[in-house]
């Protein structure tokens, strides 16, 4: 093949990956103009990449619109974080809703983002923007501080150097959120009080593999695989309940991560 027709394979591989990133959670369906527009594409070059990508069911098309199709979601649930974990995790995370009746999450950290694997909310309904595959900011949610406390001190220092506001309450101030993310190693968990939507509160403990199963710092650094956590509308006096319930489910998953068989890695 020569340099030309692989230069040329190349570029339209990376014109079909920038329709995809076209998409997000806040534009699951966009027109041909709308995805060109976000992909930074000739409209004529979207349109192709469309039909293609439509051809081969990796994208959906309704009407004018298009969206992600199931070709591409089956491929997304062979990623190893989610075979793995989000299996695993999956009657613990049950457990914790019988338990508590609030909103349970499991959450890993992406980059500077918290990505949510799964959500069990039962028939619970309150104004929460996360759901399965959102992408949060680390800073502003108690799972994200936990995985923000236990990430490289690259990566806190990428996500300390850029705080964006998301309500009145969310902690902007580098320092701040610098003390209270020891406090997360120091105690254990994390707690948020309406800092990524008014009127919630949310509390979160690392899922750990290591020495110590409650993940705090005693020097040994467990590895953090996940963040487990609970959406309510005021945590208050309730809190420490909360905690208890979380943590048992989250030494669950670390000990099942931890034992052979199908759901060890």
């Amino acid at each position: 093949m020569s340099g030309r027709a692989i230069e040329a394979g190349r570029s339209v591989l990376s014109r079909a990956v920038a329709v995809l990133g076209a998409f997000d959670e806040a534009h699951r369906e966009l027109t041909a103009t709308q995805v060109a527009e976000r992909a930074a594409l000739p409209l004529s070059t979207t349109h192709r990449l469309l039909g293609e990508l439509v051809d081969h069911q990796v994208l959906v098309r309704r009407a004018d619109h298009y969206g992600i199709g199931s070709r591409l979601w089956s491929w997304g649930l062979l990623a190893p974080v989610q075979t793995g974990l989000r299996d695993v995790a999956a009657p613990f995370l049950q457990d914790v809703h019988v338990a508590t009746r609030a909103i349970v999450h499991l959450v890993v950290r992406s980059g500077t983002s918290a990505l949510y694997l799964d959500r069990v909310s039962g028939h619970v309904s309150l104004p929460v923007v996360s759901r399965a595959g959102s992408r949060l900011p680390l800073h502003a949610t108690g799972a994200g501080k936990v995985l923000l406390a236990h990430a490289p001190a690259d990566v806190r220092d990428r996500v300390l150097a850029d705080l964006p506001r998301v309500t009145p309450y969310t902690v902007t101030h580098a320092g701040r959120l610098r003390e209270q993310l020891r406090r997360v190693r120091e105690l254990g968990h994390a707690t948020t009080a309406e800092e990524m939507v008014l009127g919630m509160s949310s509390v979160a403990v690392p899922v750990v593999r290591g020495p110590d199963p409650d993940g705090r710092d005693d020097g040994d650094s467990p590895e953090v695989v996940a963040a487990l956590g609970v959406v309510v509308p005021a945590a208050g006096r309730h809190r420490q309940g909360l905690v208890a319930v979380l943590q048992v489910a989250a030494r669950g998953i670390g000990r099942q991560l931890d034992s052979p068989g199908p759901g060890s890695r």
